[in-house]
């Protein structure tokens, strides 16, 4: 049977970027604080904790002082920088390029048409941490929106600014964007304007034609992810578009060898947050299972 890794699977820039971080300083200061999951993947949790890693809540954040803090790719809002500021915490800033750049963006948008009533408006989980960090950019003046179910909350008599969380769909971002036009052309208000910024991550937009072919080119497809995950769930969406015949894992122990009877070729992939080291765990049990 043959058995393949995905070439493009693994982590993405923003990932590998903080995890790099967390291991420098770590080997040079010993245990270093989270705020917040590293990534989504339990295993690279437990491997970056046995070396010293400590994940934090919000609330835990909020009692330190006078020690170093990671934060993750996902970003913060500004009043996490304050606190740090005020009790002499070094933040070791691991917030992904591309997110930084968006919530600077929201940031300036904000600040200069505010006043003039345009609504900052984001299409994402709203207790996703990456939009919690891109709302804090307005004070907290935005609205989430999930899905086209919630663009009743839009006031269309106002300038509607449109921005999406770095690992939505871009197809569902699409599709929300026509609701809010169909949604507007049959407001009596009408629309009084619509910006739409195209702010989803290049890496992950990209990632779904590759995900789609290699899919196609196997019997089975192990899906690697953390439940928890969004971008992991995105995928194993698109996986399953091409490929019925793919399964979602945390680990080795869900695979079940009733899985491969006829099987001729397995294909392991899996989202933005896994490891390339999980990958090939999987591939190597894979092989021992024998089937």
């Amino acid at each position: 049977m043959k058995i393949e890794i995905d070439p493009k699977a693994g982590f993405c820039f923003g990932v590998t970027r903080v995890v790099s971080k967390a291991e420098e300083i770590m080997q040079q200061h010993g245990q270093l604080y989270c705020l917040g999951e590293i990534v989504h993947n339990q295993k690279e949790i437990e491997r970056l904790e046995e070396i010293g890693l400590k994940t934090i809540t919000n609330d835990e954040y909020l009692k330190l002082s006078n020690c170093r803090v990671l934060i993750r790719a996902h970003g913060e809002p500004p009043e996490t920088y304050e606190y740090a500021r005020k009790n002499n915490i070094e933040l070791i800033d691991g917030t992904c390029p591309i997110v930084l750049r968006l919530q600077s963006k929201i940031k300036k948008d904000f600040g200069t048409n505010s006043d003039s009533g345009a609504q900052i408006v984001i299409f994402g989980k709203k207790d996703h941490a990456e939009v919690r960090g891109l709302a804090g950019q307005t004070n907290y003046q935005t609205l989430i929106v999930e899905s086209p179910d919630d663009i009743n909350k839009i006031d269309f008599s106002r300038p509607v600014h449109l921005y999406a969380q770095t690992t939505m769909s871009t197809d569902k971002y699409h599709d929300l964007q026509q609701a809010i036009l169909q949604k507007a052309k049959a407001d009596e208000k009408g629309m009084h304007s619509f910006m739409c910024n195209n702010t989803i991550c290049g890496q992950v937009s990209g990632r779904i034609p590759q995900l789609k072919k290699f899919c196609t080119l196997h019997d089975l497809i192990l899906f690697v992810s953390y439940k928890q995950s969004s971008n992991g769930k995105l995928l194993f969406e698109q996986c399953k578009t091409v490929n019925a015949n793919s399964h979602f894992i945390n680990e080795k122990e869900d695979i079940q060898p009733g899985w491969f009877s006829g099987i001729q070729s397995v294909g392991i992939t899996g989202a933005t947050s896994t490891p390339r080291w999980l990958l090939e765990e999987i591939e190597a049990h894979v092989n021992d299972m024998g089937v």
